[in-house]
């Protein structure tokens, strides 16, 4: 095997194993509904979140320094403790597809802010793929009696610009030498928890009783749907442009929507199976052109900004 074809199908398995992402991130609304506590949006970011980064910075023994204080403060908060609450207000505020489309925008933001903040050129077969996935999402999820919400909608858009913002920034900042996805996964689960503790406190206040279930669910989204998913995130956001990751983000609704039919028994009409089918199609168009020359991950020269071990 050539080395041009080598390093094709190793950006081939980055891909999909970054696709692993979104795909599992597909089964929080599943996981929501069948076994967690209803009406506690912020206690379940919460969980998904705080307890994850501890155990992350546990196993890997890596706190950020210098720099990288606020930049995981930065980060974990765009990817996760101001993701979550804009997320889950748009959810309640709008019907569920209304909110899934405005989350399907998130590709297109962060094509635009890839070009301002990275220098990445937007070509036309992303911006195409963007735009014909987010159509495709539309007809998996949208119905015609769907209601629209100001402060629902503006919750949405928000949301899906933080995490664009996230994966720029994410793609331009790097990670410091000798630092992992682990490390920098647990940095940012551990910020974005901590935000959240105190806003679910306040505006939901004492945990609920938890049962078998509820402890099974947490303990899937914590550890399957966070700390894994999000590792395999950050570590294809150091690999690949941070606009062929950002397309990846459209296969989470079509992932809730199969997980609800396969699992959930919800029906799917043929327009919805042409929605997946289109959505799906502009998903791997985007990703179209050739694997680009490897691209090592931005390490910070132990002087500036070295991790400190615990």
């Amino acid at each position: 095997m050539t080395t041009a074809r080598a390093g094709a199908a190793s950006y081939t398995g980055t891909l999909a194993l970054t696709a692993l992402a979104p795909l599992v991130w597909g089964s929080t609304y599943a996981i929501t509904t069948e076994f967690l506590p209803p009406d506690r949006p912020l206690f379940t970011a919460l969980m998904r979140a705080l307890p994850a980064g501890l155990l992350l910075l546990a196993i890997t023994r890596v706190l950020p320094r210098g720099e990288w204080l606020w930049r995981a403060g930065v980060l974990g908060a765009l990817n996760i403790g101001a993701f979550f609450p804009l997320l889950f207000l748009a959810a309640y505020r709008l019907p569920g597809g209304v909110a899934a489309v405005l989350g399907a925008a998130q590709p297109l933001f962060a094509l635009g802010l890839a070009v301002l903040l990275l220098g990445e050129r937007p070509t036309t077969r992303k911006v195409s793929a963007g735009v014909i996935g987010l159509f495709g999402v539309s007809l998996v999820v949208l119905r015609a009696t769907a209601a629209l919400d100001t402060v629902g909608v503006i919750a949405g858009l928000l949301g899906a610009v933080s995490m664009g913002a996230g994966v720029v920034l994410t793609k331009r900042w790097g990670r410091p030498e000798g630092v992992g996805p682990l490390a920098m996964t647990g940095w940012q689960l551990a910020a974005g928890g901590l935000m959240l503790l105190p806003l679910a406190l306040l505006v939901e206040g004492a945990p609920p009783a938890l049962d078998a279930e509820a402890i099974g669910g947490y303990l899937y989204l914590g550890l399957l749907g966070t700390a894994a998913a999000y590792a395999l995130w950050f570590r294809g956001l150091s690999r690949v442009p941070a606009s062929s990751a950002a397309l990846l983000g459209l296969l989470s609704p079509l992932s809730a929507a199969i997980i609800g039919w396969v699992a959930l028994g919800q029906a799917l009409s043929p327009i919805q199976v042409l929605g997946i089918a289109i959505a799906l199609g502009a998903t791997l168009f985007g990703q179209l052109g050739g694997a680009p020359k490897p691209v090592a991950p931005q390490l910070i020269p132990p002087a500036a900004t070295p991790a400190r071990a615990l």
